[in-house]
Order: structure tokens, then sequence, then C-alpha cells
């Protein structure tokens, strides 16, 4: 049995405006950064051996918050597999001026569904064709060595991997919120099934950004 901990990372700048962010590559405001830390005292009992991180700053940085407070030094893997969805012409939008623009159901579609298409972006379809695989090449091979690995990511890509480890429909995946700092702890065995979960510094206010 290892321990898998998926992390999203602290409140953005962008976050804060209710802005799509996406691929576009904002920091942490303080709220964020605190955040960060708060989810890290969650995490103490876990004997960590190796994190994975996506490629953007937000992610590193709610990292390093994490790292500082709990004091190790872990082999670090960044990955553009594990970046956020790619929203395409939304990137920097206002979320909620769309939903103005577009009603209620478009804008459901393309917060949630599994393969509504967004011009020059990816659908939810796409970004579990990037992460799976991953997580099935690099990260399972930790997890059979009885490693406990740290991810720190990103909404989509970890609501992307959570409909692969708790075998979620597409129609379950709509309903799935992985709320900002909040770390979600699963046990896993060696053949790669969920043992247990459990959601470590929930945030109340999931959904709402």
């Amino acid at each position: 049995m290892a321990y898998l901990v998926l992390v999203r990372h602290g409140k953005s700048e962008w976050n804060k405006l209710g802005l799509w962010t996406g691929w576009t590559d904002v920091s942490l405001n303080e709220d964020g950064v605190k955040e960060a830390r708060e989810t890290a005292h969650k995490l103490k009992d876990i004997p960590f051996d190796t994190v994975y991180i996506s490629s953007l700053k937000r992610a590193k940085q709610t990292y390093d918050e994490i790292k500082s407070v709990l004091g190790f030094h872990l082999p670090e893997i960044f990955t553009k597999a594990l970046d956020e969805r790619d929203y395409g012409i939304y990137n920097g939008k206002d979320k909620w001026q769309v939903k103005e623009q577009v009603g209620e159901q478009e804008w459901v579609k393309i917060r949630r569904s599994w393969d509504h298409p967004i011009p020059e972006g990816e659908t939810m379809k796409m970004v579990y064709d990037r992460v799976v695989p991953f997580y099935q090449k690099c990260i399972f091979a930790d997890l059979k060595q009885g490693k406990n690995i740290l991810v720190v990511a990103h909404g989509n890509s970890l609501r992307a991997l959570e409909k692969y480890l708790d075998a979620l429909s597409n129609e379950e995946l709509v309903d799935l919120e992985f709320g900002i700092g909040e770390a979600h702890v699963y046990k896993i065995d060696r053949e790669g099934k969920v043992l247990s979960k459990e959601i470590r510094a929930e945030n109340p206010n999931k959904g709402a950004i």
C-alpha cells in the first residue's frame, strides 16, 4: 500500500478575479500562499518519497510553501502532462461575464462537460488523454514500489485523474469538484486499486471559483 496525495494549488491572482486561467502562468496571491501552508499542516503524517508538479508556477509555488512547512527535500518531477486545461479563446476572460453572454446551459458545457469543444482549447477528454497515460507510466510505477507520492497540479488535471482513479462516468465527472487548496488522500495497493480516499483541507467554497 502507498499514499497518493493530490493537491490543487492555492488561490492565484486570476482565481481571485474570477478569470479563466488555463495555461496562463499566473502566480499565487497572498491567500493562495496561506492556503498552501495550511494544507501542508494537514499532510504532516505522510512520509513522501517523490513529488510530481505541473509546469505552471502556481503549482510550483504551492509546493514551495508545502516544502517550507514540512521541511523536506523530495525528488521533484515537473511535467506539462499535469498542466491545467487550456481554455482556448476563454483564457483570461471573466467566467461570469461569459456566463451572461452564452447562457447557463452552454456555460456549464464549457466548464464541466466531457467532450464539448472549445475553440483553440482542450476538452476534458483531451486533458484526460494526457494525464492518465502519464499516471500509468510514471506515477503508478512509483506507487507499485511502495513509494508515497505527492502530486501538485490544477482543478481539471486532477479531476481527470480522479475520473480514472474513482472509475467515474462522463456524467459523474460533471459534478466532481476539487476545491482550491484541497488535498485528496488516496491509499493505493500494488495493483492500482483504490483502498480508501479522504479529503483534507476541504474548501467550503469549492465550485465557486
